[in-house]
């Protein structure tokens, strides 16, 4: 490692003696009101306490640029950033004394260069996106933040992110000073305690040795998460002038998934179950958030990515990744096309359940036919868990070992070896599970009303089993999208909103049986066009039955009668699983309740995959 030089700094004397650049590569500026007013908290706390008291706000880390007390920012920039717009507020503040001049050769200043020239430039300069061109205008004008917002907003400069958190964190100050410093006698004490005993410890090497020892380097407030972390690690095993390469290659992962609202650190914990056979110490295959930075940079681990070998493949291995992952979280297959299985699955999971994203990437290179059998087997497996509630926990230490078996059986010689695999894996690891399972979900089945799980999965319940059965009505083999099922009106047959009569009916017929709880039971419930759903409204049962056979899907139009057409046709077969009513009560629900449940065991169950095809 190179030579490393430390000093003491004052606010003043680090602001007067040197000129820090932000570089591309490093995080932007992400501090937020909070962040700010913690930092001004503390210092006027300590002000308060006397003013012979130094305040050390910790450690900077530093690489020297081109030009003599130059310096760029490898660690440290939120704090520096945010002295820097505390300068700049306090300027503002401090028009028309000495001190306004005092803090301005603070901020900006002239320098020569080693050729003679005379160049004026920003003692603080953030070279990320526009930064520059904010921090140029935010200094200029000189002025209150509604009008510096204002000028940002004419000049055309896409303000946004980290950009806005500069002008943000700007008017957060001005607000701190002119709420808790109203005096220009009170600004002018605070500048002098800013200026003499705000310090802290500069450390200078080059760039290399500065990436190295950038992680034992702790940053106030917002901390440096796994993510930033292996920035800057892969920052450390590239030369200077593939900074800006490999910064280019690293926002193809953070964008992509910062556009779509994606956790980039789930992502990654989630890259890393699904490419890399995981051990720790508790031996259940698992990295935790907190965990991926350690792992990453263990010896057998870093080996094993090879990151410090080829950062760039690395890099690109995760871009792929991350172009896989949104892909499949947007209903695609692992070929970029629309998929029916893979809709189906992101329907089934919602928002409210990611995990089966390490199985898809560690599957993704499978041919195009396996992986879609594959989701198809994978949506049955995941209905079982899902809808009996199982903790996640459970999932998370099978998925990340079953995803070794699956990059296993990718990497077969031919298909056919393939196949004969994930068949395999399929039954061991998907069906055994369900069989297991397939008492529990019965029984959670028969439990099931209105408010055992999220209405869009009550509704997708009730979508996949009125598809399955207008399939076997038709007798069409393959399934096309549950999308104009997932449209159709969730039906009470028991009204929802019921007339007083019809209440006072059901309570004599059903003694002992809440309106209430009857009429969300899942057996209550059957999909319907909006149009008729509007005529059948509140009506008595009987009446409904008239527009119950108008509708076109019929698992709905059954209800109120079974269509005869020949003998073992698709039809009759289907009837036999079915049944019309010709009342509807508290007993009549749970006899539908139980065939909905039949029914769902034709569904959601797993199917082997024809070696040929």
């Amino acid at each position: 490692m190179a030579r490393i030089e430390n000093h003491k700094y004052s606010l003043e004397e680090a602001f007067r003696e040197c000129f820090y650049q932000v570089p591309d590569y490093q995080r932007e500026y992400v501090w937020t009101e909070r962040e700010v007013c913690q930092l001004l908290d503390d210092i006027t706390e300590q002000a308060e306490a006397g003013n012979d008291r130094e305040y050390f706000v910790g450690t900077v880390l530093v690489s020297p640029g081109p030009h003599r007390n130059h310096f760029e920012v490898i660690d440290g920039q939120q704090r520096l950033t945010t002295f820097f717009l505390l300068l700049c507020a306090l300027r503002n503040r401090l028009k028309g004394t000495p001190q306004h001049r005092s803090l301005s050769e603070l901020i900006s200043t002239h320098y020569t260069t080693s050729d003679g020239r005379i160049e004026t430039t920003l003692k603080l300069q953030p070279r990320y996106e526009n930064a520059s061109e904010i921090m140029d205008k935010l200094v200029a004008l000189d002025t209150e933040p509604e009008k510096i917002r204002s000028a940002i907003h004419q000049t055309g400069i896409l303000s946004f992110g980290s950009l806005e958190n500069l002008v943000d964190a700007y008017e957060s100050i001005h607000r701190y000073l002119r709420e808790n410093y109203e005096s220009t006698k009170s600004q002018v004490a605070l500048w002098g305690y800013l200026a003499n005993n705000v310090v802290f410890i500069q450390i200078s090497t080059d760039v290399s040795s500065a990436l190295k020892i950038f992680e034992t380097i702790n940053e106030r407030g917002i901390g440096l998460n796994p993510m930033d972390l292996l920035k800057n690690l892969l920052f450390s095993h590239v030369k200077l002038d593939q900074f800006t390469q490999l910064k280019d290659e690293w926002k193809k992962i953070t964008k992509p998934l910062e556009e779509r609202n994606e956790k980039p650190l789930r992502f990654l914990r989630y890259f890393l179950m699904a490419n890399y056979k995981i051990k720790n110490k508790r031996s259940d295959s698992v990295v935790r958030e907190d965990e991926i930075y350690e792992w990453l940079t263990d010896r057998d681990n870093a080996l094993v990515t090879n990151y410090a070998e080829k950062p760039f493949d690395f890099v690109r291995k995760i871009i792929r990744a991350v172009e896989q992952y949104l892909s499949f979280a947007s209903g695609r297959g692992n070929d970029g096309q629309p998929s029916v299985s893979m809709e189906n699955l992101r329907i089934l999971c919602g928002e409210a359940f990611s995990l089966h994203f390490v199985l898809l990437l560690a599957a993704s290179t499978l041919p195009k036919r396996l992986f879609d059998h594959f989701v198809q087997q994978l949506e049955s497996f995941l209905f079982y868990y899902i809808f009996t509630k199982t903790p996640t926990k459970e999932l998370e230490r099978n998925f990340s070992a079953w995803a070794d078996e699956l990059r296993e059986i990718a990497q077969s010689s031919n298909e056919a070896t393939k196949v004969e695999k994930l068949n395999a894996f399929v039954q061991n690891r998907f069906q055994s599970s369900m069989n297991a399972k397939s008492t529990e979900l019965v029984d959670s089945l028969r439990r099931y009303s209105l408010t055992s799980m999220q209405k869009y999965r009550t509704r997708y319940l009730l979508a996949k089993l009125t598809q399955h059965v207008d399939m076997a009505y038709s007798g069409s083999p393959i399934p096309g999208r549950l999308a104009e099922y997932m449209v159709l009106e969730m039906e009470h047959i028991l009204p929802d909103t019921p007339e007083q009569t019809l209440r006072d009916s059901f309570a004599a017929e059903n003694p002992g049986i809440a309106y209430a709880d009857a009429k969300n039971r899942l057996g209550n419930f059957t999909l319907l066009e909006k149009p008729i759903n509007i005529v059948a409204s509140n009506n008595y049962y009987t009446l409904k039955c008239a527009e119950y056979k108008k509708s076109k899907h019929y698992l709905t139009s059954s209800i109120a009668e079974l269509v005869q057409v020949g003998t073992n046709t698709s039809i009759t077969r289907i009837n036999s699983r079915l049944k019309a009513f010709d009342r509807w009560s508290a007993s009549t629900i749970d006899e539908r309740q139980n065939l909905l449940i039949s029914l769902s065991q034709d569904v959601w169950k797993c199917d082997t995959l024809d070696p040929n095809g």
